[in-house]
């Protein structure tokens, strides 16, 4: 069975050296716009700005837009005076930042062995980076970029490592594929502990790791990882979503990847249906904004309001014929899709462990709990961004 493989890349893939690094860039980076702004001043926006990305749980925001809208307001300058600065200072003075770091030994065999074995390999780094900085450190570390089939960067992810929805942000932008999952870093409290907590399987990677947490699949060199997948039974990675936290994860990500998807396509892309009994973007985009007001947000009132509440569902299938969504415009329905997941989210992600554990009758699964029928809609989100995944590639290879 297929794997999808998650690597973390400073101090995984790459020795960073963190503690030289990060003070060597930032001084630089303070340096190359000195003649624009006060050093200091822009070290606090800067600190600033990557504090509010760490916190940032909004899916509607890039952590690019959450760093620009308190950066640049923060130095009282406008984004187009000192991009095309910040810009040159990744293409020419970034670069010279390799000297503080060095590479791993046995990370360029792991990646090509994963992949001549038919591993999907994505690069899981704290996107806290612009792609441009991150592209650079790959190939530091012995890498193309193009490599890989996703690299996070802060132009289009929307939470950091510290959150399980960044990985499951990962896992929806590779479409959500039902295989055995595995996420390997040096970093318990952002690679590990967080992956866990959506559902993943986790290698805690290090030559010196020792008493690495409960749950964690393995620990080791990366020639270690390479020996455990040898020998891992594939079946034993697969995730497990059925919690609260996982649950909330996956629903927090839809709003933050679904417009990925679409931002490449037309208005006429959105409305072709692969086949006769598919979807068309425009019906799972409306299909999402439809059900999301009309039966999770209700659901999620019967079950707030009593204790054993019934919980309907109704058939939505025929609402695309019905309500005609292929006349619908389709960017409009995602944005009013996300404006209701994050009022629904608003509702329920604090709520305390006697709601979540409440019992409920469903219509359909019979005796069921609070937690599971949330379990229930993250699994509708990951089927529909299944649907559209392949609408996608169909789209892709129609143009061929």
């Amino acid at each position: 069975m297929p794997l999808t493989l998650l690597l973390d890349l400073d101090d995984t893939l790459l020795d960073t050296n963190l503690p030289a690094f990060m003070p060597a860039y930032f001084q630089a980076l303070a340096d190359h716009v000195c003649g624009h702004v006060p050093s200091e001043k822009f070290l606090r926006a800067l600190i600033g700005g990557v504090s509010r990305m760490n916190e940032n749980a909004d899916p509607r925001k890039s952590l690019q837009e959450v760093f620009e809208d308190y950066f640049y307001p923060k130095l009282g300058l406008p984004k187009d005076e000192l991009q095309a600065v910040l810009d040159d200072f990744y293409d020419r003075e970034f670069p010279r930042l390799a000297a503080h770091t060095s590479r791993v030994p046995g990370a360029i065999e792991l990646v090509d062995w994963a992949a001549s074995v038919g591993i999907r390999i994505a690069i899981a780094t704290d996107p806290l980076f612009p792609a441009t900085g991150t592209q650079h450190r790959l190939r530091w570390a012995g890498f193309d970029p193009e490599q890989f089939e996703l690299v996070s960067s802060f132009e289009d992810f929307h939470f950091t490592k510290s959150h399980p929805a960044y990985y499951a942000e990962v896992l929806a932008t590779l479409g959500w594929q039902d295989r055995p999952v595995l996420m390997a870093g040096n970093d318990v409290q952002r690679d590990i502990l967080p992956a866990q907590r959506l559902g993943l399987k986790t290698f805690l990677v290090g030559s010196e790791t020792a008493s690495p947490p409960d749950g964690t699949a393995g620990s080791g060199s990366l020639a270690d990882l390479r020996r455990w997948l040898e020998s891992a039974d594939p079946s034993a990675l697969e995730p497990d979503f059925k919690t609260r936290d996982g649950a909330l994860a996956i629903l927090s990500s839809t709003p933050a990847v679904l417009p990925k998807f679409l931002s490449a396509l037309t208005s006429d892309d959105c409305r072709f249906e692969p086949t006769r009994d598919d979807w068309a973007m425009n019906e799972i985009a409306c299909h999402l904004r439809d059900t999301e007001r009309e039966v999770h947000a209700l659901q999620i009132d019967a079950m707030l309001q009593k204790d054993d509440a019934f919980i309907p569902r109704p058939d939505t299938a025929v609402w695309a014929s019905e309500r005609n969504y292929l006349d619908e415009d389709v960017f409009a329905a995602v944005d009013e899709f996300s404006a209701a997941r994050v009022a629904l989210l608003n509702r329920i992600k604090d709520l305390p462990a006697e709601i979540w554990n409440r019992r409920v009758r469903h219509a359909i699964f019979g005796p069921s709990n609070f937690t599971e029928v949330v379990g229930f809609a993250a699994d509708h989100d990951r089927l529909h961004l299944q649907q559209v995944s392949n609408t996608v590639q169909s789209l892709a290879a129609r143009r061929v």
